[in-house]
């Protein structure tokens, strides 16, 4: 197990237990995180699972590419920080991980 954290809009942040092999947006679900909706169920092909990574995480898990990147141009707010919580399979190594909800999604 490892731990992520989600940070809301207002700056409320809640940490849950993660399953290594799970996807953040498997976590967002199974807790029931406000502004992750996934209405693709993780198909990458919607925005609504949009997530802003923290510092240092942008740098350790790098940018989205591939359809990923493709499909955040249709994100609402989108950043170099953007990535879509489906997309990123958890490891042992993300332990700690932090990711801001943006305000609206897409």
């Amino acid at each position: 197990m490892i731990r992520v954290t989600f940070v809301q809009p207002n700056g409320d942040a809640y940490s849950y237990d993660a399953k290594v092999g799970d996807t953040l947006m498997d976590v967002a679900l199974d807790n029931g995180v406000d502004g992750i909706i996934a209405h693709c169920g993780g198909g990458c092909t919607c925005c609504t699972c949009h997530t802003w990574l923290r510092e240092p995480w942008t740098e350790r898990l790098g940018p989205a590419t591939g359809d990923e990147a493709e499909l955040l141009d249709y994100a609402l707010g989108r950043s170099e920080r953007s990535r879509l919580a489906c997309q990123i399979r958890l490891v042992e190594s993300m332990d700690g991980l932090i990711v801001e909800v943006p305000s609206q999604q897409g």
